[in-house]
């Protein structure tokens, strides 16, 4: 644990880590009074695409916790990043919340429902036929499908929900058309979070509640791994995976415990 502790930065998963839904978990008001008066950096990294880094920073504000809006990315923001540095002012028809096309705006592109380059999904709570209708419509007439995050399910307080890649499943079997995933475990979101931190790899560790998307994107990323059982994956689910963490915690609370 005093290598972990050693570690300069931490990047932190939000859903099943620090809480579900709007409840808090036990042990992050200490863990985040460690990492800042240690004088660690650390950025929450999500998956999910509903909320910008505002609405993070207010919900987080809302459960207790003062934590400013630049220790926040998104994979909405990741996915905008992606699509504006394939094509630049593009457009896109968008399955999701606020979050998700907020960034889209920000990055240039413009909504589209007709002709757009891109169907993009990501968490929603708007879902219907005829948004998959609409989808699969554009796909087989030329639009490129992307997908904020590959999470077929979430935690949450009432527990778990599907997530993006369950909302993406039935456009991808319709069209036959694989989505390209930007959200972790993509390294190219991982690139982002440490540019983001100003650090490097080495120096740098990961948190998170799931082995298919946050263990798996800090081994292939080559940065420390540390699971927690708050969240989706449980200790029995280990032995179901080719890789494994190298820290296995019951809350980030341990991180910050002496």
């Amino acid at each position: 644990m005093q290598e972990l502790r050693s570690k300069r930065a931490f990047i932190c998963d939000m859903d099943g880590v620090i809480y579900h839904g709007d409840r808090l978990l036990p042990g992050v008001p200490e863990f985040l009074q460690w990492l800042e008066a240690q004088g660690k950096l650390y950025l929450f990294l999500t998956n999910s695409s509903e909320r910008s880094p505002r609405e993070l920073s207010q919900k987080l504000r809302r459960l207790g916790l003062a934590v400013s809006e630049d220790h926040f990315y998104t994979s909405a923001l990741a996915t905008a990043s992606f699509l504006a540095s394939q094509q630049p002012g593009g457009s896109a028809y968008v399955i999701g919340d606020a979050g998700l096309t907020n960034a889209l705006y920000d990055a240039g592109f413009t909504m589209n429902n007709i002709d757009p380059d891109y169907v993009v999904v990501g968490e929603t709570r708007t879902y219907s036929y005829e948004k998959i209708e609409t989808a699969v419509r554009l796909v087989h007439g030329g639009a490129r499908l992307i997908g904020t995050n590959p999470d077929m399910t979430g935690p949450t307080e009432r527990g778990i929900v599907p997530a993006t890649g369950a909302l993406i499943a039935p456009i991808e079997l319709a069209t036959g058309c694989k989505a390209y995933f930007v959200g972790k475990p993509n390294p190219l979101i991982m690139r982002h979070a440490l540019k983001q931190l100003g650090c490097r790899r080495e120096e740098t560790a990961i948190i998170g509640d799931r082995m298919d998307t946050d263990i798996v994107a800090g081994i292939e990323s080559d940065i420390e791994t540390v699971l927690v059982l708050s969240g989706v994956a449980q200790r029995d689910d280990l032995k179901r995976f080719a890789y494994a963490p190298r820290y296995v915690l019951n809350g980030v609370g341990d991180v910050a415990a002496t």
